[in-house]
Parts: structure tokens; C-alpha cells; sequence
């Protein structure tokens, strides 16, 4: 027989506790709630978990936090742990079922540290969100972090706006832009781990 892994398992860390236990049960801001996701960004790096991004899910009108995510890459050893496909998988357990925008749900939103990765994208696509508000978009991630974010199209805010996703953008930009550079730092000290997709044939 054929002895083959049949599961895997991807959690926050257990420091999550720590950084919500102040933060309250509805967040109206979206700079808030923002502000919460660079919190969680710069940590997660500084604990080795992954690289400095983080997200969260809320509830688009009432601001109520439905779950948050950080990338967990370098702690699960699953190169999908992204911070958008723990917060997206999070929230749909929470409220029991794939389809955050199911019928009699209030609209759901995510919140992100920067435009999703080519994986990602298609993760908040099928999610159900109704909303997706971002730090910022552009090269200054890849340029500043030399993360290899994938080939996603100029025209990929517009492709959520024509399947009823709204796309938010700028939100504390230059909040984003300065945890990428404290991770960059410790990345040219030795103090990080860059993981991308291989260059060329081998």
C-alpha cells in the first residue's frame, strides 16, 4: 500500500492572542482595521512565521472582525499559507460554509496588506467577499520585499469589480511600504527568508 500524507494543517500563531486581546469586537474604521492588519504583518515576520503580510476579514457595513490571517509559509512548511487563504478559510468556518456572500449573510470584506498574489487573487474571487481594500498596488512590494508576487494583469481590480466585488485602495499605503522595508533590512542582514518561485528551466 501506498503510504501517502492524507492531511495538513494550517493555524495562527499562538502570539494572535496576544495582539487581539486589545483590539475590540467591532472595528467601523477601515483605517482601523488597516491598521490592525500592518500590526500583524510586522510581527508575524519578526516571529519567523512566514513573511510580513497579514489580513482579515469583516463584515463590510458593521465593521465587526470575522477573522484575521497572517502568512504562515516558513511555520507550516506549505508553500499556500498565505495571510489571505488562512483569514478567507478562517472566516468561512466561522460562519459555516464556502460562500462568504451566501444568502442571508451580511456582506463580508477583505482586508490585505497590499494587492493579492497571483494565488491569492483567485482565492478572494471564490471566496464570497464583497469587498477587497488594500494598502496599496504597484511594484514597490516586489522591488522593496524581492517577493515574486506572480503575472497578475494590469486590468485584475476590474476583473473583481465585474464578478460585484468593490476594490478599495490606498488605505495607509505608506504604513505597508514601511513594514516591507524593516522586513527588507533583516532580509540583507541574514535575518529572513525569501521564498519564490524558481527562475527558469532546471
Amino acid at each position: 500500500m501506498i503510504d501517502i500524507a492524507k492531511q495538513f494543517h494550517l493555524a495562527l500563531p499562538d502570539w494572535i492572542d496576544e495582539e487581539l486581546a486589545d483590539v475590540p469586537a467591532v472595528v467601523p474604521g477601515r483605517d482601523e482595521r488597516m491598521r490592525l492588519v500592518h500590526r500583524l504583518a510586522d510581527r508575524n515576520w519578526r516571529e519567523g512565521n512566514g513573511g510580513p503580510f497579514a489580513a482579515l476579514v469583516a463584515e463590510r457595513d458593521t465593521g465587526r472582525i470575522v477573522s484575521v490571517g497572517v502568512n504562515v509559509v516558513l511555520a507550516s512548511g506549505v508553500s499556500s499559507a498565505h495571510a489571505e487563504v488562512l483569514a478567507l478559510g478562517l472566516a468561512q468556518t466561522a460562519t459555516g460554509g464556502w460562500d462568504l456572500g451566501g444568502e442571508g449573510l451580511p456582506a463580508h470584506e477583505l482586508v490585505v496588506n497590499w494587492r493579492p498574489c497571483i494565488q491569492c487573487y483567485g482565492a478572494t474571487m471564490w471566496s464570497g467577499v464583497r469587498g477587497l481594500v488594500v494598502a496599496g498596488e504597484g511594484p514597490e512590494l516586489e522591488e522593496i520585499t524581492t517577493f515574486d508576487e506572480g503575472p497578475l494583469g494590469a486590468d485584475w481590480a476590474q476583473q473583481f469589480a465585474a464578478r460585484g466585488i468593490e476594490v478599495v485602495g490606498d488605505v495607509l499605503r505608506d504604513e505597508a511600504l514601511a513594514v516591507f522595508r524593516a522586513y527588507r533590512k533583516a532580509v540583507d542582514e541574514g535575518d529572513g527568508v525569501v521564498y519564490n518561485a524558481r527562475g527558469g528551466a532546471e
